[in-house]
């Protein structure tokens, strides 16, 4: 979870579990007696703990995810009213969803949305004119029966919609900034291959790489961020101390594959939902996305599959 030695791993394993628990069931009530039961740890001391592991209350933790999946939502999910959302991520009433909204974005619900549209649409205006031959069109592959997009952007190999099965994946996860933190990417993965090896968990056929993104950067902050570097294991795995354990449900995701330097990510992500998306006839669906590295890095290049889960418009 958070990258500090001086953490016990035993609480870092217990938080982590509390985290997904919270993210699988964000349109619920939750209570502080359910997360101390995930937790396994007294509800007399659990919020204590807690906070001073995260850096919030688990009530500031769920309400500040709950307003940041909201306006994410507010911004991809177009056919879906305000009050719709806000049911969706777990606010009974939508005066006490409109107020705390306001309180954390300084803004109201409708203006954040208003606001991001226009945002979204001058950018889409700008990318368009300067580089349009970078827009994909779609064709029918007559081997697969199924549709896919031809792309003249640089650094796009190929993009297609398919259903992923359901995953079990180990992961460590890292609470803060990361974007182009080279080696931090590198001491999470050689700490997790560290752990995996002995144990028999890479390689295989069905053995996947990937790194998970649970927050938006353009909405939550960068101290708040949440990234989870994961690698496929069987469901009946035995994980314990900062590895963590959870599943990947089965869904269907547009699966862009790159050729990156590490400073290409950024422009990767921008085009998939700056060019591809508003093309394509989908929106992101309701999902964590994640990247999944099918080949081994080589003279300081990277094969990446950005997997964003979609649904039609």
């Amino acid at each position: 979870m958070i990258d500090k030695a001086p953490l016990n791993t035993e609480y870092v394993y217990r938080i982590n579990q509390v985290f997904d628990y919270i993210e699988s069931n964000i349109e619920k009530p939750i209570t502080l007696e359910e997360l101390a039961a995930v937790a396994n740890f007294s509800k007399f001391h659990f919020s204590r703990i807690f906070q001073s592991i995260v850096g919030e209350t688990p009530f500031q933790f769920i309400l500040r995810v709950r307003l940041e999946k909201a306006a994410l939502l507010m911004v991809t999910n177009r056919k879906e009213s305000i009050s719709e959302i806000a049911y969706r991520c777990g606010f009974s009433d939508i005066s006490i969803f409109s107020r705390n909204f306001k309180s954390y974005f300084k803004v109201s619900a409708s203006q954040y949305r208003a606001n991001k549209s226009n945002i979204s649409n001058l950018s889409q205006h700008h990318s368009n004119s300067h580089q349009p031959d970078e827009r994909p069109t779609q064709y029918f592959c007559p081997e697969l029966k199924t549709i896919k997009w031809r792309t003249n952007m640089k650094l796009n190999k190929s993009v297609e919609v398919k259903e992923l099965p359901k995953m079990t994946v180990a992961y460590i996860r890292h609470i803060g900034p990361y974007k182009g933190d080279d080696k931090l990417f590198e001491n999470i993965w050689n700490k997790l291959f560290a752990w995996a090896g002995p144990r028999g968990l890479i390689g295989g056929d069905d053995f996947k790489s990937l790194v998970i993104y649970h927050d938006d950067p353009n909405v939550t902050i960068e101290d708040k961020l949440r990234m989870s570097v994961c690698i496929t294991v069987p469901a009946d795995t035995k994980v314990d101390g900062e590895v963590g354990k959870m599943e990947i449900e089965a869904a269907k995701y547009v699966i862009a594959r790159f050729e990156l330097t590490a400073q290409d990510f950024q422009e990767a992500w921008n085009w998939v939902y700056g060019q591809w998306f508003p093309t394509s006839g989908y929106q992101p669906d309701d999902k964590p996305c994640f990247e999944m590295y099918p080949e081994e890095p080589k003279d300081g290049k990277f094969i990446v599959d950005i997997c964003v889960p979609v649904k039609p418009i």
